[in-house]
């Protein structure tokens, strides 16, 4: 049983969530109505800023004539499939980054350089190594995600308290034992907080190969709306992106409350 107080500030918790939601949509809403009055008084041009009407509009013909369920599930697959290679080797390489010092000193300057240039320059190499198809948006998808990835997992894993590191030594306790033992637990947090910035930036990855290469997917949508000056497309291939985001953040968020039980 809980006690008085403690039912009572769970109490609080739910209307404070239930505030928080409620002004949420609150802004959405308003945002959408003054953008949709705007357009319709003529304040703002509504052939370059469209309005909501118009975004509805354009989203029903691209589900109705030109398979927007398609350019969403490829989208959706080349991010969550980057998602996972970028988590999956980022966790890999930090951890031999970590098992082996002198590894990570030699690498550290070519993991910083790396982070650091601009991965859209590359664009052209990768279309030509790679050829103008989902390998080439996987690779550029990876070069955007896979070193913050194994700078920030590695970053905690050196973190952990030293003197924790030589009590389980002290008790007999192998290299392995502590990684898996001590490091990993330890970095639950680091590891959810990756696994946030890791499908926002494999998504935004995705949809930078999709503008170079892609002939299908949201990145696509908005590349050909804004070819043809179909400005209501790149608006409405803009909110489906919105929308995809929202939903992986959800996603991700539910298996941070698994994984903090």
């Amino acid at each position: 049983m809980y006690s008085s107080e403690h039912v009572l500030y769970l109490k609080k918790e739910k209307r404070r969530k239930r505030k928080v939601m409620f002004f949420q949509l609150l802004l959405v809403v308003s945002f959408l109505i003054i953008w949709q009055v705007l357009s319709d008084l003529q304040i703002i041009d509504p052939f370059v800023f469209s309005s909501p009407k118009k975004v509805i509009l354009t989203i029903k013909d691209l589900f109705i004539h030109n398979h927007l369920l398609k350019h969403i599930f490829i989208t959706i697959y080349e991010t969550l499939l980057s998602f996972f290679l970028a988590t999956s080797l980022g966790l890999i390489i930090a951890s031999i980054l970590w098992w082996s010092p002198t590894l990570s000193k030699i690498l550290d300057p070519y993991l910083t350089i790396l982070n650091g240039l601009p991965k859209v320059a590359l664009g052209p190499i990768i279309i030509i190594w790679f050829g103008a198809g989902i390998k080439a948006i996987i690779v550029m998808a990876l070069l955007i995600s896979l070193i913050i990835t194994i700078v920030s997992l590695y970053k905690g894993f050196v973190e952990v308290s030293t003197s924790h590191i030589l009590l389980l030594k002290s008790f007999g306790a192998k290299k392995y034992q502590v990684f898996l033992s001590l490091v990993i637990p330890s970095n639950i947090s680091t590891l959810i907080s990756v696994l946030k910035v890791n499908i926002s930036m494999s998504l935004i990855g995705v949809i930078m190969g999709e503008f170079l290469v892609s002939k299908a997917g949201i990145g696509y949508i908005i590349m050909y709306g804004s070819q043809v000056f179909n400005l209501n497309l790149v608006i409405s291939g803009t909110i489906l992106l919105c929308v995809v985001a929202t939903l992986m953040y959800l996603v991700i968020s539910y298996i941070e409350k698994k994984l903090v039980k």
